[in-house]
């Protein structure tokens, strides 16, 4: 595929398929299903709906990965001046469950609107290309995210951070900092690639 090709692609011009009423995911938003509706009603004063759900995309991603790198660049290196350990754990989680909330939502939000994306403008079959990396990188990000937040956070990972902490709080501030860090550079070479990518910068192709 030549990048006049990916580019018009990924800017929102759909492959060949039937576009008609494709079914929303459960929980998105109901106003993509009004603003498709009269779209195709012939009405060029309102945006289309994969147009919106990239705007509710960028900005899901954006209150995640933003929430990501102020935890890691200044929340933790701030919680680690403390001088008691019971402060430390004490203000690290009372911060960090209020992030927990919001990074919830925001990553539910993304993934429905990435996928809605994807399937409208029926994309699976760059999956298939290494030119299209990011593509992999988006989902494996989100789904890690998804496995951090919503299952192994409630189930045990907190229980060990309390039992770590009262242990040996310096390893144990270390150890979350540097899982932030890795979490947080996965997630921007995902973005730096899905945003270069999308306008024809292809690194394999």
């Amino acid at each position: 595929m030549d990048r006049e090709t990916t580019r018009s692609c990924m800017r929102g011009q759909p492959q060949d398929r039937d576009q008609s009423n494709p079914p929303l995911f459960c929980g998105f938003p109901l106003c993509l299903s009004i603003v498709k509706k009269r779209s195709r009603e012939g009405s060029s004063n309102l945006i289309d709906d994969v147009t919106l759900a990239r705007a509710i995309h960028v900005i899901a991603v954006v209150f995640w990965i933003g929430g990501v790198a102020m935890v890691t660049t200044v929340l933790l290196p701030a919680v680690r001046r403390f001088k008691s350990p019971n402060e430390r754990v004490a203000f690290f989680e009372s911060v960090e469950q209020r992030f927990a909330r919001q990074a919830r939502l925001s990553t539910l939000i993304a993934g429905l609107s990435g996928f809605y994306i994807m399937y409208r403008l029926d994309l699976w079959g760059r999956f298939g290309s290494v030119s299209f990396w990011w593509l992999h990188g988006m989902v494996c990000v989100w789904l890690l995210f998804t496995l951090l937040l919503f299952v192994l956070e409630p189930l045990f990972l907190h229980r060990w951070f309390h039992t770590r902490a009262d242990v040996a709080p310096d390893a144990a501030f270390r150890l979350i900092q540097g899982l932030h860090w890795l979490l947080l550079g996965l997630s921007i070479i995902t973005i730096f690639g899905a945003v270069a990518g999308s306008h024809g910068f292809l690194l394999f192709g």
